[in-house]
This record gives structure tokens, sequence and C-alpha cells, in this order.
């Protein structure tokens, strides 16, 4: 019925997240979205942004995937969908009331091709010993990336999880322009042999960075 009347007028629920803040998901024209006050997270714009820039990497060279920050899970329906992409994904979101809605919500199931992990990215970084083919990297609280994952530290531990000829896919940025912090992340990508393409107002808005080992 929701669906149906989402044709007619939004229908939202609100539910609290300790570090969301209110998320609401709303049906809206027979879809169903994950939003917060002020940004989409999952199932709309950013859904667009993300296969934007999915559309500018050879998947069949990709064996493995590391999804960090899974919000309602639109980038894995995307790379199933769209890309009939069957390998491994391993999904990490520090917020467990974003992974319960992934799977309550937009029915996202763990099997032997999808992990989800409840960590904080910079802790599962850290830790991280695994390296895989394609990193994508979409970490916002609202509608700002966290100051630490704009910071060397966070990318020195990326270019270390990044297979060799491995590709990096950050969702970077709302900003009209880009932060000296954004730039710096840039300039180390590009000075650890990657090359390196930045997208900007991506659906009119973000700013995505491409990176790919050479």
């Amino acid at each position: 019925m929701s669906k149906i009347l989402s044709y007619l007028y939004p229908i939202t629920k609100k539910i609290q997240s300790e570090f969301s803040g209110i998320l609401e998901i709303t049906w809206y024209n027979g879809k169903k979205h994950l939003n917060t006050k002020n940004a989409n997270y999952s199932y709309g714009s950013l859904q667009r942004i993300l296969k934007f820039g999915l559309e500018h990497i050879d998947l069949n060279k990709v064996n493995s995937v590391l999804l960090l920050g899974l919000g309602g899970g639109s980038v894995v329906e995307t790379l199933r969908q769209d890309f009939s992409f069957s390998k491994h994904i391993t999904a990490v979101d520090i917020d467990p009331t974003i992974i319960e809605i992934a799977k309550n919500e937009f029915q996202l199931k763990e099997d032997e091709h999808l992990k989800i992990v409840c960590a904080d990215a910079l802790d599962f970084m850290r830790l991280n010993s695994t390296q895989f083919d394609l990193i994508i990297i979409d970490l916002f609280i609202d509608t700002e990336v966290p100051k630490a994952f704009l910071a060397i530290p966070f990318w020195k531990d990326i270019i270390k999880a990044s297979s060799t000829n491995g590709t990096i896919l950050f969702n970077a940025s709302l900003a009209k322009s880009k932060s000296n912090a954004l730039n710096e992340v840039i300039e180390f990508l590009k000075s650890h042999m990657y090359h390196t393409e930045v997208f900007e107002k991506v659906n009119a808005t973000n700013t995505l960075i491409l990176s790919k080992g050479l």
C-alpha cells in the first residue's frame, strides 16, 4: 500500500541512529529511499552518483570489493543488478542501525558473496591484512566526510589494502569546491603511482575521485 500511495505523496518513517541522528525511510514515486535530514544515503541521488563512478571501471578485472560505508546497500544492488557483478563484496559500516535498515527495509542479505562488518572504518583499515581489487569509500555523516577520512594515515591504509593495479573510488565531497585536505589526498594518490581523475558536480552535487593503480 505504501508503494502505491507514494505516487501521490511521500510516505516517511523516522528511525533514531546513534551515529547519524534521525534517519528517514521514505517511499517516493514507488521507490524506497534512505535519507538523513539533509542528504540521501541510499537508493536516490547517491546511487546515481556511485553508478557514474562504477561506469568508469572495468569490473571484469575485479574479483573482490571493499565497500566502506554500507548505507542501505544501494551500491551492492547497483553492482549486482546493473553490472552483473557476482564476486565477493565486504561491506563495512559503523552504524548497527544502518545495517539493520539495510537488511530489514531493503532486503540486503549476507551470503557467501557478501560479508557485512559492523565496525569503524578507521579501525577496520588499521587491522586489515586483505587486499582488494576495488575499494569504494562512501563515508558520510549527513553531508560531511569526517576529517579522519581525509587524513593521510587513513589513505596509507587504503593504499596497503589496494591490490596491484587496484582501483579506488572515493565519494569525496558535497562541497562546491575542493578543500585543502581533499587536495592533499589527491596529490597523495598521484604520488603513489595512481592515475587519478577528479569528477566534480556529479549529479550536479558531488565530487568523485577515481584512482587506478599503474
